[in-house]
C-alpha cells in the first residue's frame, strides 16, 4: 500500500506551526579574517534564509588581498606541539559557550538554521559536535600516524634511525560545503600538525567557518596561522594554487579533482544491506534514524537500502513511518525536516522526479516540496521501490530524507556497494562471513557497520572518509647522532 498523498500533515496531537520569528534588525556583517585582524570590504554577498530574506553580508576579499594572506600563512611558523593541542582545546569551548564576532552562541544557532533551513535541534547538536570534534584533533590526527613513525624529530628514537611523520606541506586551504555544521569539525586537524590554514567559507552557510576561525584565533593561533578569506571562484582558484595542499568539497574543489595536492569530498552514498533470515522489522528504527538523523542532510544519511528477498514490505514501512513527520520551520523545536527557498525545493523536487521514473513510488512521488507561506519550502520524505540492486537511482544523493529500496541477490555480489561511505550490513550468521570479508576488503566502501548500527555513527579518533592525516603528512626516514 502506497502512503501517498500525506504532505504537510503531521501526528496527532503535533499541528504544523507555520509563524516565523521575526527577523534581527539589519544584516550580520561578516568580515574577512586576514594577516592583521577583521577585514571588511565594500565588496560583499549577501547571505540570505530560506524565505529570501538578507541576514547577513560577507565581505569578499580580493585576489591581491588573498595572495598577500597566503604569503602570510606561508611565513608563519607553527605553534609547538603542546600549544597546539591546548589551543585547539580552549578554541571548542570557545566555539561551544561563547560570544564570537558579537554572536552568542543561541544566535549563532539560530542564524545557521534560517540560512540552512536545519531544524534548530540539529544545528544545537551539530555544535555540540564540532566542539567535540575540534576539542579532540590533536589526539585524532595521531590515530592516522603509522605505528613505526615517531611525531617528532627530537624524540629520542630518532638517535637510532627512525621514521618521523612530518607534514607534506604549510600551508592548506580549506573549502568546506554548506550543507552542515558538522563538516567543520575534521579540518582543524591541520593545525593540530602545524599546518597552517586559510578558509574560504561557505556562501550558503559561513556562520559556522566565522564562528571557528575566530575561536581558534582567540584561543591561540593567531591571525598569521588560520584566515578566513572569503572570495569570488576565480580569487578560490588563487587560494588552491597558492596553497601546498587544498581540501574541500565545494565546485572550486571538484575542480581539482585530479590533482594530488587536493583532497576532494565525495558524495555519501551510504547504504543499508539485510540479508536472508534477517527480520527487517526489527532493524526499522536504525534504517529510519539512518535517513532522518541530521535532518537527512548529510553524508552519512542512508541513500539506498537493499534486501536480499521482496523490499516490498520494506518500503511500505519505511514510507509509513516517514509519512508522519511534520512540516514546520526549522525555527520550531520539533522541526526535524530541512527547508529550503521554495524555488530551490521546486527544482530538486523536479531533479529527484525525473531520476525517480520507472520507479515504484511509496511515498513523495507526486511532489514533496511543502510551501510554508513565506517564501520556503519542506523537504518532505521521498521513498522509491526499484527493480535492480544495480539501477542508478541508488547512486543519488540529496540533501533530505530520501530512501530508494532495492532486492539484492547473491548473483549481484558486492558491485552494488561500491563507492559508498557507510555501509550497514545485517546478517543472519555465519553464513555470511565471506560477503563481510568481501565487503571489508573493497577499497571502495570507506566505513563499514557489521550488526544494526545507523550509518550515521561516529565518533571522535575514527576515520570519516579515511583519516585527513593521510592526506596531510608522510613519513621519512631520519638519522640523528
Amino acid at each position: 500500500m502506497s502512503v501517498e498523498g500525506t504532505v504537510g500533515t503531521a501526528p496527532a496531537g503535533l499541528p504544523n506551526q507555520r509563524t516565523a520569528r521575526p527577523p534581527a534588525d539589519g544584516p550580520v556583517l561578516l568580515d574577512a579574517q586576514g594577516p592583521r585582524g577583521p577585514y571588511r570590504t565594500n565588496n560583499r554577498q549577501d547571505v540570505t534564509d530560506v524565505t529570501g530574506t538578507v541576514v547577513a553580508e560577507m565581505s569578499l576579499v580580493p585576489t591581491l588581498f588573498a595572495d598577500r594572506a597566503m604569503k602570510a600563512l606561508h611565513a608563519a611558523r607553527p605553534l609547538p606541539a603542546a600549544e597546539r593541542a591546548a589551543a585547539l582545546a580552549r578554541a571548542a569551548e570557545l566555539f561551544r559557550t561563547g560570544t564570537l564576532g558579537g554572536l552568542t552562541v543561541a544566535r549563532y544557532q539560530e542564524l545557521v538554521s534560517r540560512v540552512s533551513g536545519l531544524p534548530i535541534r540539529v544545528v544545537e547538536q551539530a555544535t555540540t559536535t564540532c566542539a567535540e570534534r575540534v576539542a579532540a584533533s590533536y589526539r585524532s590526527v595521531q590515530q592516522a600516524r603509522p605505528a613505526g613513525a615517531v611525531a617528532d624529530a627530537d624524540d629520542p628514537l630518532v638517535r637510532s634511525a627512525q621514521a618521523v611523520w612530518t607534514r607534506r606541506g604549510e600551508v592548506l586551504a580549506v573549502h568546506v560545503p554548506g550543507n552542515h555544521p558538522g563538516t567543520h569539525g575534521f579540518w582543524p586537524e591541520a593545525l593540530a600538525v602545524g599546518y597552517r590554514v586559510a578558509v574560504r567559507p561557505s556562501s550558503r552557510e559561513p556562520f559556522t567557518a566565522h564562528r571557528l576561525v575566530l575561536a581558534l584565533r582567540e584561543a591561540g593561533f593567531g591571525a598569521d596561522r588560520v584566515m578566513l578569506l572569503p572570495c569570488s571562484h576565480e580569487t578560490a582558484d588563487s587560494l588552491v594554487r597558492e596553497a601546498d595542499l587544498a581540501y574541500g568539497g565545494d565546485e572550486v574543489i571538484r575542480r581539482y579533482a585530479d590533482d594530488p595536492r587536493v583532497l576532494s569530498l565525495r558524495p555519501g552514498r551510504s547504504k543499508i544491506l539485510l540479508t536472508a533470515g534477517v527480520e527487517w522489522r526489527d532493524h526499522l528504527d536504525m534504517i529510519v534514524d539512518s535517513a532522518v538523523r541530521h535532518a537527512g542532510s548529510g553524508c552519512v544519511n542512508v541513500t539506498g537500502v537493499l534486501v536480499e528477498g521482496d523490499p516490498a514490505p520494506l518500503a511500505g514501512a519505511i514510507a509509513e513511518r516517514l509519512a508522519a513527520l511534520p512540516s514546520l520551520p526549522p525555527h520550531d523545536e520539533r522541526a526535524c525536516l530541512p527547508v529550503q527557498h521554495a524555488k530551490s525545493a521546486r527544482a530538486l523536487e523536479k531533479f529527484v522526479l525525473d531520476r525517480a521514473e520507472g520507479a515504484r513510488a511509496w511515498l513523495g512521488g507526486s511532489g514533496f516540496a511543502d510551501e510554508l507561506g513565506d517564501g520556503s519550502a519542506v523537504l518532505r520524505p521521498v521513498v522509491h521501490q526499484l527493480d535492480s540492486a544495480l539501477a542508478p537511482q541508488l547512486g543519488a544523493e540529496v540533501p533530505f530524507p530520501c530512501v530508494w529500496v532495492a532486492p539484492w541477490s547473491r548473483d549481484d555480489d558486492i558491485e552494488p556497494f561500491q563507492d559508498t561511505l557507510v555501509l550497514t550490513v545485517v546478517t543472519a550468521g555465519d553464513r555470511d562471513a565471506d560477503l563481510v570479508e568481501a565487503l571489508l576488503d573493497e577499497p571502495t566502501v570507506s566505513n563499514l557497520h557489521i550488526g544494526s548500527h545507523a550509518t550515521h555513527w561516529h565518533r571522535p579518533g575514527l576515520p570519516h572518509d579515511g583519516y585527513l592525516g593521510e592526506f596531510l603528512m608522510r613519513s621519512k626516514t631520519v638519522v640523528r647522532r
